[in-house]
């Protein structure tokens, strides 16, 4: 063994957890099992995947309201089933995609308006209307099954990739809502998806054991395949940043936990394994562009972290914790702190709260560390959809965290090397091909999927009027040519969607949309038959999309009484609350009943009398009276009853 300790300026890198007043306190996970993170984060919000019935549910949250939520918090509302992944855009902080159960991908533009109410007093909530809901600005039907995980293109705007229930992984162009390209070959769950440095290739885990890389734009089949970690749980990967390696975790065949790193050009074996320890909870692995790998478990409470230099994995240290971690997310790197000498943020899960823990590199002098703070990804993307469908590759644009200056790709972190060059090279590709419109069919019975919904915002105050009739699904418009490749301008981040609107109380909820709204699934319908068998299959089809229909109405009216009941309890809760604090120190006032009118007394005598009586036919008899306002006020009478 040697006698020196291997030098490395993040050696004595911390963890330094924040203080509870500035965690986000009051949350309610899911208490879903499907294996995410079930949180992202950038610097102006956090997405948590949300504990809600009547449907699924998760929150945003602006990271710079800390401290305990409110028990009736707005949330983006959307999913008729649990929501399992959520990812923000790496352009546009605003911009947060969500993937849920039902088989549908949620697009949602953030408004920081709709958390004006987390402000307000209870007068003024009141006076407002009450908390509202987000509903997505734009809906896609992305599978015929579960939508387990979602991920941003890197340096392409508006591109997203979905791994479906269906064991596929489709490129999404959001702004389109066109799917440009199907990855294929998986034969079990997908378990976790990452870009390379340029977005070019796409690496995925799988139930089934194997490593698959693939040709992002290409698709169809894996470039390569092999066996990965021996062991039946959850495995998962990360690409190591501009480098040409990657980074998986698992298990072996013994339940350890392992960690193992590859050559993306050369799959046949890992170059290097890691064994961590025998703890049974997932491991999360995370990259960091100062050649640090953290690793997070499930049910544990620390944070290790590791250094990669010439293929060698070294141990640095550890963050450790009493408190379970259910989920973490890391921050980008542009947003750190480099005052405070900053390398990493994590945002960590537990039962009830989101904690913040900040990695430091101390550092005896004061001035900006240029060794430990390499150029970051920016926000302004390298390319837009197009482009990159069309063939183009391109370098994510680099921000300088010292001065907010934006570098050229060649100057901060270019790639070593192709991560897929090891497999025959692809042709160049050729702007896509606008696909050919299917003539409309007639179907037998409404369409699985409903067009999609005018974007609003819920408020939950009255029951839903009836769900109107169900549209036909209308093909897709072909998409627009290739754009010319052109340098990229700040103004290209934001992404054109609509913007939510407010649903008023008691409206029902109407869908409309044009016929480029959204994408559905229609069952195709061949030639009529004139037997009997065929004329039995397509009744059958027809009662079973209406069951269907039938049940999405009841789930939405169902999720819409909930939240009234939620509200109402808020409600009950408040007055009890003043109607304790009104009355005398000496009586021991308490109430088991209350009683309340929508339409104001015109004195208080009239008040009084019917309050006696109501207090008299529940043989309440001998307590004090006392008048709630629909402002607030409280109003103690001067008659015992």
């Amino acid at each position: 063994m040697s006698r020196f300790v291997r030098p490395s300026k993040y050696r004595h890198v911390y963890g330094s957890p924040a203080k509870n007043e500035v965690c986000y306190q009051n949350v309610k996970v899911t208490n879903n099992a499907w294996d995410t993170n079930l949180i992202a984060a950038n610097k102006s919000y956090v997405a948590l995947n949300w504990q809600a019935g009547g449907g699924g549910a998760f929150a945003v949250i602006p990271t710079a309201k800390t401290g305990k939520l409110p028990d009736v918090y707005p949330l983006c509302r959307g999913h008729t089933a649990a929501v399992l992944d959520t990812a923000f855009s790496p352009f546009d902080d605003s911009l947060v995609v969500s993937g849920a159960d039902d088989g549908y991908l949620g697009v949602w533009k953030i408004d920081p308006s709709s958390f004006d109410v987390l402000d307000m007093s209870a007068k003024e909530l009141e006076r407002s209307g009450g908390v509202k809901d987000l509903t997505p600005a734009a809906k896609i039907a992305a599978s015929s099954r579960k939508i387990g995980q979602v991920l941003f293109h890197p340096t392409a705007s508006n591109v997203v990739a979905a791994a479906g229930g269906d064991h596929t992984i489709k490129l999404w162009d959001i702004q389109s809502q066109q799917d440009r390209s199907t990855l294929t070959g998986f034969s079990d769950a997908i378990q976790a998806i990452d870009f390379d440095w340029t977005g070019n290739t796409l690496i995925a885990t799988c139930r089934d054991r194997k490593l698959r890389t693939f040709d992002a734009r290409k698709g169809g089949a894996a470039v390569q395949t092999t066996d990965g970690h021996p062991g039946i749980k959850g495995s998962r990967v990360i690409w190591c940043g501009s480098t040409d390696r990657v980074i998986t975790t698992g298990f072996s065949k013994t339940s350890d936990r392992q960690m193992f790193l590859w050559d993306s050009k050369n799959l046949t074996k890992p170059l290097k394994t890691v064994s961590v320890d025998t703890s049974s909870g997932v491991i999360m692995p995370f990259w960091s562009d100062n050649s640090i790998i953290f690793l997070a478990g499930k049910g544990d409470g620390n944070v290790r972290y590791y250094e990669l230099e010439n293929d060698e994995l070294h141990y640095l240290s550890e963050y450790k914790s009493t408190d379970p971690q259910r989920g973490l997310t890391f921050l980008p790197r542009r947003d750190l702190n480099a005052d405070e000498n900053e390398i990493a943020r994590a945002y960590k899960v537990t039962n009830n709260m989101v904690q913040p823990i900040s990695f430091i590199c101390p550092r005896r002098a004061d001035s900006f560390q240029t060794d430990i703070f390499p150029p970051a990804p920016s926000a302004v993307p390298a390319m837009n959809s197009d482009e990159f469908f069309g063939g183009k590759s391109a370098l994510p644009n680099l921000l300088n965290l010292q001065d907010g200056k934006g570098v050229s790709a060649e100057q901060g972190l270019a790639p070593t090397s192709s991560s897929v060059s090891s497999a025959p090279a692809p042709a160049p590709a050729q702007a896509p091909t606008p696909p050919k419109v299917a003539e409309p069919t007639q179907a037998p019975a409404p369409t699985r999927s409903e067009p999609l919904p005018e974007p609003t915002r819920r408020t939950a105050a009255a029951a839903p009027a009836p769900a109107p009739t169900p549209a036909a699904s209308v093909p897709a418009p072909s998409p627009a040519p290739a754009a010319t490749a052109t340098k990229a301008e700040p103004a290209q981040t934001s992404t054109t969607l609509p913007a939510p609107s407010r649903r008023e109380n008691g409206s029902s909820a109407s869908y409309s949309a044009s016929p480029a709204a959204s994408k559905t699934y229609t069952p195709s319908s061949s030639s009529p038959s004139t037997s009997t068998a065929g004329r039995g299959v397509t009744s059958g089809m027809g009662d079973l999309a209406s069951d269907l229909q039938r049940l999405l109405v009841d789930s939405a009216a169902r999720d819409a009484r909930l939240r009234e009941l939620e509200i109402e309890n808020e409600k009950l809760k408040t007055n009890a609350d003043r109607a304790r604090e009104a009355g005398d120190d000496s009586s021991s006032f308490s109430a088991d009943r209350f009683f309340e009118t929508q339409t104001p007394p015109s004195n208080l005598e009239e008040f009084g009398e019917k309050a006696r009586e109501f207090v008299n036919r529940h043989g309440a008899a001998g307590r004090k009276v006392v008048l709630v306002t629909s402002g607030g006020t409280t109003v103690p009478l001067e008659q015992n009853v």
